[in-house]
């Protein structure tokens, strides 16, 4: 299966509850996130018909109300449902997903995760 093409979303910042500290649990947070989904444009290339492609817009717009009405404790459960979220469109081969709170240690520019998803991750749930 070919999917050498990549679609970017990059630094989207958002504010969400994120942490394990009385703090993080009562006041939002910034979040940077930044996405990289694997697929075949081909088909939309040459037809240059939205519906041939991944629409990067819907995606955002879901990622947005995912992470801003989300509380999850930790990073690697929000880049998991934003990696789910992306894999729901059947285009969307693999995706690479970073999270990271940018004031989450002090004296650093943040901390964060990435992962890796495919597909057949879906499917072993």
């Amino acid at each position: 299966m070919f999917m050498n093409d990549v679609i970017l979303i990059r630094d989207l910042l958002l504010r969400a509850i994120i942490g394990i500290n009385d703090d993080e649990r009562r006041n939002r947070q910034d979040v940077l996130i930044n996405i990289r989904m694997r697929t075949d444009t081909r088909t939309a290339a040459a037809s240059d018909q939205i519906e041939d492609a991944v629409n990067y817009r819907t995606i955002a717009k879901n990622v947005i109300e995912l992470v801003e009405n989300s509380s999850f404790l930790l990073v690697e459960k929000l880049a998991g449902e934003v990696a789910a979220l992306c894999l729901q469109d059947e285009r969307v081969n693999s995706v690479q997903v970073t999270v990271e709170k940018p004031t989450a240690l002090r004296f650093a520019a943040s901390v964060g995760i990435t992962i890796e998803r495919t597909r057949s991750d879906l499917s072993s749930k």
